[in-house]
């Protein structure tokens, strides 16, 4: 007998010892590289050049963030991204949740075939030339709302919170029917507060779409008071990758430390981490909701 709780005991201890050392391995390889990149961002970059930079800069600087933060027009992209970000989730959400809760009804008369219909999203689409005369037809072209209204339903989010919902107890659904509340008293006052954590989640993914979508804003919003933040940033690379190319690269390195330092690796660098700043820190206030959500969503779906 103590022999067999020894085993067990052994086993428990090298099964811990090797989740230890897979989620620290999974840490490193996820933090390193964001960690590099601050680093060589913060670093000067015709120093950069030399290579062997790690976790911290070699000659610190801020000259990176002040070139590509330097232009007004950085700021007004910050803006409709901000913006779209906001707008763009909470109505995505929102309408995602309400088609999510009538699918999750088996008394729909269409539940099938809306399903059929969202689900078939998922793998086709019509093709860039299509959508974009659609857009033009109904007059979404260099408008605001090419950002909003083609995002109102994500398929993932219906079904991802469809599951959920069709898990939930129908005898709560079928007292409040009782005590006579309507259908959308029962969405917003029962159903609602119950997937809390669904919604945190899929609020999460709408937000980090909205937010490095910038192949939208390039295709059919063209007109530069609606550019985002990516894709000015983008601008920026391929403006300085242009001008470096058609310059030659010993003069670069001889420029030294100063307005001139910069590179594309630099700017590349650059423009990650601060795409990536406000996700990293939303995320934290998120995590409580994003890891029960996905939890909670894995097992019912």
């Amino acid at each position: 007998m103590k022999k067999t709780g020894d085993k067990i005991n052994f086993e428990n201890i090298c099964i811990n010892i090797f989740i230890f050392v897979s989620m620290t391995v999974l840490v490193i390889a996820i933090l390193y590289p964001l960690i590099n990149m601050a680093a060589y961002s913060l670093n000067d970059a015709v120093d950069g050049l030399r290579g062997k930079l790690y976790l911290l800069p070699r000659k610190f600087t801020l000259y990176n963030y002040r070139y590509l933060l330097s232009d007004i027009q950085i700021y007004n992209s910050l803006k409709i991204t901000v913006l779209r970000t906001m707008l763009g989730s909470v109505t995505c959400v929102l309408f995602s949740t309400l088609l999510a809760y009538i699918l999750s009804k088996r008394d729909f008369i269409l539940r099938k075939a809306v399903t059929f219909l969202v689900v078939f999203t998922m793998y086709f689409s019509g093709g860039i030339i299509p959508i974009y005369i659609l857009y033009q037809q109904l007059g979404l072209i260099n408008n605001f709302l090419v950002y909003i209204i083609p995002g109102f339903v994500s398929a993932f989010c219906v079904i991802f919170l469809r599951s959920y919902i069709e898990g939930l107890p129908l005898e709560i659904v079928e007292s409040a029917k009782i005590d006579g509340a309507k259908e959308l008293t029962i969405f917003a006052r029962i159903i609602v507060p119950m997937i809390i954590p669904m919604i945190a989640v899929a609020v999460l993914f709408t937000a980090v779409y909205q937010w490095n979508s910038w192949y939208d804003a390039y295709i059919y919003a063209p007109k530069k008071d609606l550019s985002t933040l990516q894709l000015e940033l983008m601008k920026k690379l391929q403006q300085l990758t242009f001008r470096v190319e058609n310059t030659n690269s010993s003069e670069i390195a001889t420029r030294g430390s100063g307005a001139n330092s910069i590179t594309p690796r630099a700017v590349q660098y650059t423009m990650t981490i601060i795409a990536a700043l406000p996700v990293i820190l939303i995320y934290p206030f998120l995590q409580r909701y994003f890891v029960t959500g996905l939890t909670m969503g894995g097992v019912k779906g």
